[in-house]
């Protein structure tokens, strides 16, 4: 996609907003540029702060499923047996919105970054272990035979063979959860915390109806997904060039 594309494709979004709020003429709905206006006032305070939790629970539960579920896929994709036996469980849990187990995690965990980091893991993890385990599955023998017959062990297989095929599912995964983990963020953080987007855009409007503040914790949070969605894309044509070539 062309830059020129997203830029007519903003252009067209803020055009609609602002004429949608001339039309509503109300508190609850301010211009974009008052909302840039505050967004711009609020960022290098209160605001920013708030980006730097919810982007620090954003990383961690992304890093932490990249450690946890790779390892699992490329395993399960490999074992036939231990594939069979594991995929009924995946088959059961994969479909379920993960947010419903937020009570059950903060029972157990306690209201703290950790059982929030853990909510939005769930999410990435089953994503990410369903592809490298399908695209485990999908390298041909004949390249492991020969990559083998050239005396490579366990670690080296993982590190020429199974590491760089799987690296595509990898980020694959990681931008089509992007949506769903900033959602589940913004719910995670209404629960028992002070710092986070969520917090922020919800006591801004639901408690001070300060409506220009809130838009803007909602610009906020919009632009951190799609700095986190260019960030997976921008890592999967770097490290996966053959895959964007014409």
């Amino acid at each position: 996609m062309k830059r020129w594309h997203l830029l007519a494709a903003a252009t067209a979004i803020l055009f609609f907003w602002e004429i949608l709020a001339l039309i509503v003429n109300q508190p609850i709905l301010p211009t974009p540029q008052r909302v840039f206006i505050e967004f711009g006032h609020e960022l290098p305070g209160e605001l920013g702060l708030h980006i730097l939790a919810s982007l620090w629970r954003v990383v961690a539960s992304t890093l932490l499923s990249i450690v946890l579920a790779v390892p699992a896929g490329l395993v399960l994709g490999q074992s036939r047996r231990l594939n069979q036996f594991f995929s009924p469980l995946i088959y059961l849990l994969y479909p379920i919105p993960k947010v419903v187990f937020a009570p059950i995690v903060m029972l157990f965990l306690g209201i703290n970054d950790v059982s929030k980091i853990f909510i939005i893991f769930l999410i990435l993890f089953f994503q990410i272990l369903v592809l490298v385990r399908d695209q485990s599955a999908g390298i041909r023998q004949e390249l492991i035979y020969s990559v083998r017959s050239l005396g490579a062990g366990r670690r080296a297989l993982f590190r020429y063979v199974y590491l760089p095929s799987s690296l595509p599912a990898i980020l694959t995964a990681l931008r089509q959860t992007i949506g769903s983990t900033i959602a589940v963020l913004y719910v995670v953080e209404l629960i028992a915390t002070r710092y986070g987007l969520g917090y922020y855009i919800y006591y801004q409007g639901s408690t001070l109806f300060d409506y220009p503040k809130m838009y803007a914790g909602v610009l906020a949070m919009s632009l951190l997904g799609l700095a986190l969605y260019f960030a997976a894309d921008g890592l999967h044509r770097v490290l996966c060039p053959w895959q964007f070539r014409s």
